[in-house]
């Protein structure tokens, strides 16, 4: 039962929305208190910055770009560093690895490095 209800207000409550939208298309067709297109201006004004505000714009703008070019040189060297730290951590690894197999060192499990004999 509880359905029913609500599909019946969902259905009136459409209704009474459709019906108000079409009311409010027939109220805009029909009112003539309106300004009609020839009426309004072909043009309108637009005030422009002056001309050395502009040129203030641009320089900030070639400052920021010069900025952001800076970092990106910065950012690319550093990513560069990074690389060769990793890579050199991989050797260090690699070196430590082979030590431990041939038997010149132990690794304990909370990474303390052992020599034999110790």
């Amino acid at each position: 039962m509880r359905h029913v209800a609500a599909i019946i207000a969902a259905f009136m409550m459409s209704a009474l929305v459709g019906l108000a939208m079409f009311g409010i298309g027939v109220n805009a067709m029909v009112n003539r208190n309106v300004v009609q297109t020839v009426d309004a201006p072909a043009t309108t004004n637009v005030s422009l910055a002056p001309q050395g505000q502009l040129e203030q714009m641009q320089s900030l703008i070639s400052q920021y770009q010069a900025r952001d070019q800076e970092y990106q040189s910065q950012l690319n060297t550093v990513i560069q560093e990074l690389n060769q730290r990793n890579s050199q951590v991989q050797q260090f690894t690699r070196l430590l690895l082979e030590l431990q197999n041939h038997g010149l060192i132990f690794i304990q499990p909370d990474g303390t490095i052992l020599l034999p004999g110790d």
